[in-house]
C-alpha cells in the first residue's frame, strides 16, 4: 500500500506486508535496483534505515497519520466515517438529480463515480472550475464511452464537508442552469 490514501499520510513511499518465505523466494529476482524488495528488506534488518535517502517529511507524516488513525478509533472508526461519507454524499446529490455510474449494490465507499448530467447545458470544464473556486476538487473519469466524473470519501473528509460540496454543487448546477 502507500503513505496516503485511507491511512491519510502524504505520498511518498510504498509498504509491503508480506509472508517472509513469499520475499526471500524474490532474492535476485528484482529488475531494478530501486525495486528491490528483498534487498530492502534485508538492509532495513542489518542496519534498520532505508537503503537509499529515505522520504523523511513523507515518514514523519506517515507516523502522524499512524497516530492520528489510532486516536480516531482505528480502521474499524475510519472506514465507518467514511461511509457515513458516502452515504451523505448519495442522499445529497441524489437530491440534485445527478446519477451514480454504478448501482448502489456494486459501489463502495472509497471514491463514486456519478454520470455527466444529461443536459445541454452541462459543461465539465465549467463544473469542475465552479466547485473549485469553492475550495472542492473533483475527478473526471472516463470509463469506456461513458463521461463520469469522480468524488473521493476519504481523506480529511467529515460529514460537513460533504454537506457543504452538495451545497456547492446545487449552486453551480443552478449557476449552469442544468437542473437535472
Amino acid at each position: 500500500s502507500s503513505s496516503n490514501k485511507c491511512i491519510e499520510g502524504v505520498p511518498g513511499f510504498s509498504f509491503v506486508i508480506f509472508k517472509t518465505d513469499t520475499l526471500e523466494k524474490c532474492k535476485e529476482q528484482a529488475r531494478t535496483v530501486s525495486l528491490d524488495l528483498y534487498s530492502q528488506w534485508m538492509d532495513m534488518k542489518k542496519t534498520n534505515q532505508f537503503r537509499f535517502t529515505p522520504p523523511i517529511q513523507v515518514v514523519l507524516a506517515f507516523n502522524q497519520a499512524i497516530k492520528e488513525l489510532k486516536a480516531e478509533g482505528g480502521i474499524i472508526r475510519r472506514a465507518e466515517r467514511y461511509r457515513q461519507n458516502y452515504q451523505r454524499l448519495i442522499e445529497g446529490t441524489e437530491a440534485t438529480g445527478l446519477k451514480t455510474y454504478l448501482d448502489k449494490k456494486d459501489q463502495g465507499y472509497i471514491i463514486t463515480s456519478f454520470l455527466f448530467p444529461d443536459h445541454p447545458n452541462f459543461d465539465f470544464t465549467v463544473f469542475y472550475e465552479k466547485l473549485h473556486q469553492r475550495g472542492h476538487v473533483i475527478y473526471q473519469g472516463k470509463l469506456s464511452d461513458t463521461n463520469c466524473f469522480r468524488i473521493g470519501n476519504i481523506g480529511q473528509l467529515y460529514l460537513y464537508d460533504i454537506d457543504n460540496l452538495i451545497l456547492s454543487i446545487e449552486e453551480v448546477m443552478k449557476e449552469m442552469t442544468c437542473n437535472c
